[in-house]
């Protein structure tokens, strides 16, 4: 069995509605699950969530990031070519 195994998560050619869409949805998907995840252990274990919080930090400066990228190419019909993968290291 490979110990690295990668996935196309997304690969594609977006309008920049969709490209908000899609981005946006992912990103804002990631912050939920941090905070359940934060609130959860938080609760039921009294961990600390700092490296959660961090995270979560992290997904909202990347979403203004491409916020930014996304109004300041309104001009003209640009389209995005998006390409997200996901790998899995076994150790």
């Amino acid at each position: 069995m490979k110990n690295n195994t990668e996935f196309k998560l997304i690969d594609g050619v977006f309008s920049i509605e969709d490209a908000d869409r899609v981005l946006t949805t992912l990103i804002n998907y990631k912050i939920d699950y941090h905070n359940r995840e934060d609130f959860s252990n938080h609760i039921r274990f009294n961990k600390d969530i700092e490296h959660s919080k961090k995270r979560i930090q992290e997904l909202i400066e990347t979403k203004d990031q491409i916020k930014s990228i996304i109004n300041n190419s309104k001009l003209g019909d640009p389209k995005f070519i998006i390409k997200g993968n996901i790998t899995i290291e076994l150790e």
